[in-house]
C-alpha cells in the first residue's frame, strides 16, 4: 500500500470540517494570478470567508467525505488551478463578492484574448525614437506629429480568442492597455444541498429589483381598481372615495362643512357667466365684477385668427361704403 503524506490526511480532515462549519461552499478559477494579488484578495476575504487553495485530488475526497448532502456535485467544477471559499453568505452574495475582487492587468504573452484588443486613435506620450519601429512591428499604424507618436488610426491588434503574443504584451503594456481580468472567478457554490452553476448566479440585480417595483406598482394600481383593501392599498382606497364622494357633493350641490364653499364658489362663477350674456337689468356693480374678471389666456392661434377677422371685417365695410357711393352716383345721373 503505497504511503500516503500526514499533510494529506489533515488536509481533507481541514476541508472537511469547514464544510461542516459553513452553510456556502463555492469552487473558484485561480488560474494566472499573482502572487501578490492573491494575498490581497486572501485579506480582502478575511473577515467574511475562509478562502482555501489545493491539490484537485484532495479537495474531491474532502467533498465526498463531508456530511453535506449533495456536495460532491460540486467536484464537477474543480479543474485547473482551483481554490475553495467557504462563507456564511448565501450563494448569489459570494458571486457579488468574488466579481468585486476582479480587476484589470496586463498581458504577459501567451494568454487568449478575452474580448477584441483595441489600441485607440491618438498621441501616445512617446517622443520619436526606436519605439515607433516596436509599434509598427506589432501592426500599429503609428507616425511622428509635432514631436510626438501618434496612432493614425484605432486598430484591432489581437481579435477575440486569438493568443497574445509576447511582442503585442509588451507594447499594450508601455500603452497602459492592460486587457487581462484577474480576480476569483467563481464556477459554481453549493448552498443546502444544491449546486448552483456561475450562469445562474450571475444576477442582474438592478434589473431585478425594477422589474419588483414595477410589479408592486401594478399590484397596487389593480387593487386600487378592483377595491380590494389591503395594509397598503387602504389609504389609497379610501382617499379615492373620498374626493369622488368630494366631487359628487358639490356637483349635486349637497351642503356640508367640506362641501359648502366650493359649492358657493361655483354657484359665484356661474352667477357672473350668466349676468355677462344679459345685456339689461344688471347694476353698476355687478358689470364692475364682470368687466373685473380675468380672462381666459389667448393662444397665438386664436390671436392670428382674431386678427384675421378684423382685416377681413374691414375689407367689408370698405366695400360697402364702395357700393353705397356708387348708388349715389346712378341715382343722380338718373334724376339730373
Amino acid at each position: 500500500m503505497a504511503h500516503v503524506a500526514p499533510w494529506k490526511y489533515k488536509f481533507v480532515e481541514k476541508l472537511v470540517k469547514l464544510s461542516k462549519e459553513y452553510p456556502v461552499i463555492g469552487v473558484v478559477n485561480i488560474n494566472n494570478i499573482p502572487a501578490a494579488q492573491m494575498q490581497k484578495m486572501r485579506r480582502e476575504l478575511k473577515d467574511k470567508a475562509v478562502f482555501i487553495v489545493g491539490k484537485n485530488r484532495l479537495i474531491k475526497i474532502a467533498f465526498e467525505k463531508s456530511p453535506r448532502e449533495n456536495l460532491e456535485e460540486l467536484s464537477k467544477f474543480i479543474e485547473g488551478q482551483t481554490g475553495v471559499i467557504f462563507t456564511k453568505i448565501n450563494a448569489f452574495k459570494l458571486a457579488k463578492l468574488m466579481e468585486k475582487t476582479k480587476t484589470k492587468a496586463p498581458a504577459k504573452g501567451g494568454e487568449i484574448a478575452p474580448e477584441d484588443i483595441i489600441v485607440p486613435a491618438g498621441e501616445t506620450s512617446f517622443k520619436p525614437g526606436p519605439i515607433i519601429s516596436e509599434l509598427q512591428k506589432v501592426g500599429l499604424p503609428a507616425a511622428v506629429q509635432k514631436g510626438k507618436i501618434v496612432i493614425r488610426k484605432d486598430t484591432v491588434v489581437v481579435k477575440k480568442g486569438e493568443k497574445i503574443s509576447r511582442d503585442v504584451a509588451q507594447v499594450l503594456t508601455k500603452l497602459e492597455i492592460y486587457p487581462m481580468t484577474v480576480g476569483l472567478d467563481l464556477r459554481a457554490a453549493y448552498e443546502d444541498g444544491t449546486v448552483f452553476p456561475k450562469d445562474i448566479l450571475q444576477v442582474d440585480t438592478e434589473k431585478v429589483y425594477g422589474d419588483v417595483v414595477n410589479a408592486i406598482q401594478y399590484a397596487i394600481n389593480l387593487s386600487v381598481n378592483a377595491v380590494w383593501p389591503t395594509t397598503l392599498t387602504m389609504p389609497i382606497i379610501i382617499g379615492d372615495a373620498y374626493r369622488k364622494a368630494l366631487n359628487l357633493a358639490v356637483n349635486a350641490g349637497i351642503v356640508t362643512k367640506e362641501t359648502a364653499e366650493m359649492i358657493l364658489a361655483k354657484a359665484y362663477m356661474n352667477m357672473l357667466s350668466l349676468a355677462s350674456v344679459i345685456p339689461d337689468g344688471i347694476d353698476e356693480e355687478l358689470k364692475s365684477l364682470i368687466s373685473n374678471r380675468p380672462s381666459p389666456p389667448v393662444s397665438d392661434k386664436e390671436e392670428g385668427e382674431k386678427e384675421e377677422k378684423q382685416e377681413e371685417s374691414g375689407k367689408d365695410e370698405e366695400e360697402e361704403e364702395k357700393s353705397e357711393e356708387e348708388a349715389i352716383a346712378g341715382l343722380g345721373a338718373l334724376f339730373g
